[in-house]
Formats: structure tokens, C-alpha cells, sequence
């Protein structure tokens, strides 16, 4: 069952002046528990406190609401966290109000079983006809606005299909609908450079340091559909999935990367 904390409070109710709800002023994070600790929590606090700043405001509380994910953590033991923080009440207009209260909201869920599965056999991955904006204002954060993800999950996905691999608005590759992408190319490992859209998420960057301390060269590139295809080996990457091996992206087929179990291993992201 979801239980949902306002403010520190149980409650399901935010004032109908929030500027999270009126024009998706805020950021928010996912983050897995796992044996009731929640894995990566200051990376996690970390981006969403940059994601702020990108934004205008300061986190605040942010000793709080850490310790405030440690106790929820204890009472979960394994499953999921979601903290959205918006700017908090405002006007009626744009302008964002010159003090802030922030509001935060944490819910606690289950992680869908599904994921396992997906972790230990790969998935398959349709390209979406819904591409992404270029915005670089915005580009790498999770903020609260996720209309365009709206949009591509409102399609259904081909049979034998898991998610959507999403382009930019120029034809380059960003993630999937969920999670970060990589891809193999001889002895490097490249993922999409994230510099005009997309969501730069936190098992992202533990991925890129996990490779660097295997001797494992990462870029962060664009990457064209065709450089996709032409590669042999693609994985994606979110705090919930982890590490999850790519079997096929439309016609074209890709083998499982040796080293993803590895990956798992050293991030101690196995379920």
C-alpha cells in the first residue's frame, strides 16, 4: 500500500496554490531501498539540490529530510521512495514569489516484480515516434514537468516490447522512457551526452564512476540511431531497474555485455 507524507505530516493534500501542481515548479527523485537503507541517498539529495538551484530556489531542510528517508527506510525495508519538492505556494501567475516554503512530499511504494525479470534477462525496446524537446535550461534534470513522458506512455508499445527508446527533436538518441542508456563500442563505453534534454540520473553517474574505477573509458557523446544499431551491445540504467541488459531495439539485435553482471555486483544492485 502507498502510504504518502506532506510536509513531514500523513496526508494526501497540498494547498491548490502550489506551483508544483499549477506549473511543475519543483524536482523530484526515485530512490530504491534496499534492506531498509536507501541506496545512494546523498547523490540523490545531491542532484535534487542542484536541480533547485537550476530552478531558483534553495533546498531546504535538507538534514531533515535525509534523516526523514532513513526512517522511512527502516519502516519499508525494500522498495521504493519517491521525494518531490516543489517551490511551494505562490500567485496566480509565472512570477515566482520572492520567499520561499518549499513543499516536499514522500510516498513510499513497492517496486514492481516485473524488474527482476528485466535485470536478469534483458529487454526489448521500441523507438517512439514522440521525440523530446531541445531545452538546455532544462536538460539532465528531473523536474516536475514530465509532459513529454506523458505523451509516450500514453502510446502502446509493440508486442514483445518492454519501453520506448526516445530521440530528440534532431534525431539523436536520450534514454529510454525510464532510464539512461549506454552503449559498447570496442573497449569504451558511451552514453548520450544529455547537454539539450533528457533526465541525467543518479545510477547513471554511480555507473560512469563504476566503470572509471574498472579502467573502462566512458564518454558522454551524442549518439545517432545508426551508431545505436551499429554497436553490439546496449544496457540502460535507472536507481529502480539498475542495470538492465538491451536484447533488441526495433529490427536490430544486440548481445548481453559481459561486464553488466559485473556492474551489478561492484553496485551491489542485484534483487
Amino acid at each position: 500500500m502507498t502510504s504518502i507524507f506532506v510536509n513531514g505530516l500523513p496526508q494526501h493534500h497540498v494547498n491548490s496554490s502550489d506551483r508544483g501542481l499549477a506549473y511543475g515548479d519543483g524536482a523530484f527523485a526515485t530512490m530504491r531501498v534496499s534492506h531498509s537503507q536507501v541506496l545512494f541517498i546523498y547523490a540523490h539529495i545531491e542532484r535534487l539540490k542542484q536541480a533547485c538551484l537550476r530552478l531558483g530556489f534553495t533546498l531546504q531542510h535538507q538534514s531533515e529530510l535525509t534523516l526523514q528517508l532513513e526512517e522511512h527506510a527502516k519502516t519499508l525495508k525494500n522498495g521504493c521512495i519517491k521525494l518531490l519538492v516543489s517551490r511551494g505556494v505562490g500567485g496566480r501567475g509565472y512570477t515566482a514569489p520572492s520567499s520561499v516554503e518549499q513543499t516536499e512530499v514522500i510516498s513510499l511504494h513497492q517496486i514492481p516484480a516485473i524488474y527482476q525479470q528485466w535485470q536478469q534477462h534483458g529487454i526489448s525496446l521500441s523507438v517512439s515516434d514522440v521525440t523530446l524537446a531541445r531545452q538546455p535550461l532544462l536538460a539532465g534534470m528531473k523536474h516536475l514537468n514530465r509532459l513529454e513522458q506523458v505523451l509516450i506512455k500514453q502510446h502502446d508499445l509493440p508486442t514483445t516490447f518492454d519501453d520506448w527508446l526516445v530521440l530528440d527533436t534532431e534525431g539523436f538518441v536520450v534514454e529510454s522512457s525510464m532510464a539512461n542508456v549506454f552503449i559498447v563500442e570496442n573497449d569504451s563505453v558511451i552514453t548520450p551526452s544529455l547537454s539539450y534534454s533528457g533526465v541525467s540520473g543518479v545510477m547513471r553517474e554511480q555507473v560512469m564512476g563504476a566503470l572509471l574505477d574498472s579502467h573502462i573509458n566512458v564518454f558522454a557523446e551524442p549518439i545517432s540511431l545508426k551508431r545505436l544499431y551499429e554497436t553490439k551491445h546496449v544496457f540502460i540504467t535507472n536507481s529502480l531497474l539498475g542495470i538492465v541488459d538491451i536484447n533488441k531495439v526495433n529490427h536490430c539485435d544486440f548481445s548481453t555485455w559481459s561486464f553488466s553482471r559485473n556492474l551489478l555486483k561492484k553496485l551491489k544492485l542485484s534483487f
